[in-house]
């Protein structure tokens, strides 16, 4: 999902389906895309509300309902009780949950009035493979190191991917993102399963789903609180993923995105052997060298070292036999060679960018160095210090960032762009680099 999602947790940091951030990049970065689903003869990934909603309701002027000739909110309210029932869902729990619901109508002007920032790759990554999530994560590594070596047992998932993924995600569960940028998501789902007809069964069935959760008391509906397309949690699961994919992984009763993130780490480790086919034991992939002349394509690591591609660190490849994929971002660049699991790290959420991004904070977490190779035109990634540096000139100059707290969301992307505009900078594309710094220190 590429629009909302919550990146970074401080006020400067997120958005509420947050941009991409240094803070909370998987919330922040885009709304991800929802895991995949069957439903209705679609698939769907795991944040697809946000494709859906930038297909389907920014070319609306409005929700469905005020066009005439549609039941009010209530009354659709009480006619979607019947469907409910059918579900499962008793008449206490849809009452409790749905009766004097007001439905959350802010979902339509969100997306139409997303930032826009134009983000080359080298952004991209910096954004979210930046200072403060590396040594976050190496903090959570260590305090839940117990944790991710029984997700490695049990599911064969390495611990960087599952780092890398919590980081990305929801900045390893940060509460502030929780309690400041997050909003209820019954209000929201009612509101789309409503207004919004061009998905309309599937905004039904995900609010279904999410009565369901609270139905079998897996969720409280006060504490359901997620990005405005009702993904939620650590690992930021649709309500279709967590009632399908949801475990227990903590014996509490309960499977539970919220609180300790055993069930959210457990159940996202689920999720990519079960949906992505992710392969015990072996890496993502590899930066590599890439002779001139030689083309994409699929083939056996062994085969593409024939070919004269090798790793950018000199180190051979551990399984020769698995199958990779040639993957050059920008000519002139790094290349990849993308195994396996690559792709099951994709299914969570199918960019390519995204993915990339969280298996080299994995690596970063786990002692790994920055890309060998630079990318064309590209910044090295400021350092922490850096970036709450860019945040106080700034406060000081009359932008607000929302906080200096080194991690950069939406409102600090959003002072920077005015600040690049004020003064003529180019582009001027909200990024919080080296360049942007040298420029502010020369501001008066």
């Amino acid at each position: 999902m590429k629009r909302p999602n919550p990146n970074s947790h401080s006020r400067s940091s997120a958005r509420g389906a947050y941009p991409g951030n240094q803070g909370t990049a998987g919330l922040c970065e885009h709304t991800k895309a929802i895991k995949p689903t069957s439903l209705d003869g679609l698939v769907f990934s795991r944040r697809t509300s946000m494709g859906i909603l930038a297909g389907g309701i920014a070319a609306l002027a409005g929700p469905a309902y005020a066009q005439g000739g549609r039941p009010a909110f209530t009354q659709w309210v009480e006619s979607f009780r019947a469907r409910a029932m059918a579900r499962g869902v008793s008449e206490n729990t849809y009452s409790k949950v749905m009766g004097g619901l007001k439905p959350d109508t802010s979902v339509y002007e969100l997306d139409r009035h997303q930032p826009e920032f134009d983000e080359k790759i080298w952004q991209y990554l910096n954004r979210r493979v930046s200072d403060w999530r590396i040594s976050t994560g190496k903090e959570k590594a260590k305090e839940y190191a117990s944790l991710l070596g029984r997700i490695e047992q049990d599911f064969g998932v390495d611990r960087s991917v599952m780092l890398g993924l919590w980081g990305i995600e929801s900045a390893y569960g940060d509460p502030d993102v929780q309690q400041h940028h997050m909003r209820p998501i019954f209000p929201a789902l009612a509101e789309l399963a409503f207004g919004e007809p061009r998905r309309k069964k599937y905004w039904e069935q995900e609010l279904l789903n999410a009565l369901m959760i609270v139905e079998r008391g897996w969720g409280k509906p006060d504490e359901m609180r997620g990005s405005w397309a009702g993904a939620m949690g650590h690992t930021q699961w649709m309500p279709e993923v967590w009632l399908n994919i949801g475990m227990d992984y903590d014996h509490d009763g309960k499977a539970s995105p919220f609180g300790r993130p055993d069930d959210a780490l457990g159940s996202t480790a689920r999720f990519l052997v079960q949906r992505g086919k992710y392969r015990r034991g072996e890496h993502w992939g590899y930066e590599v060298r890439v002779p001139k002349g030689v083309k994409g394509g699929s083939r056996g690591y062994a085969d593409w070292q024939k070919l004269g591609v090798v790793r950018a660190d000199g180190q051979p490849f551990p399984h020769p036999s698995s199958p990779a994929k040639l993957w050059v971002p920008e000519p002139g660049g790094p290349g990849f060679l993308l195994g396996p699991n690559f792709n099951a790290v994709h299914s969570y959420n199918p960019s390519t960018k995204y993915t990339l991004a969280i298996v080299h904070l994995g690596d970063r977490i786990m002692g790994g160095g920055p890309f060998v190779q630079p990318f064309p035109g590209g910044e090295r990634t400021p350092t922490l210090d850096e970036v709450q540096e860019i945040q106080r000139r700034l406060t000081a100059l009359g932008f607000d960032t929302g906080g200096t707290d080194g991690r950069v969301g939406a409102a600090t992307m959003e002072a920077i762009q005015k600040f690049q505009r004020n003064v003529g900078m180019q582009p001027a594309d909200g990024y919080a680099g080296v360049k942007l710094l040298a420029r502010l220190r020369e501001a008066r």
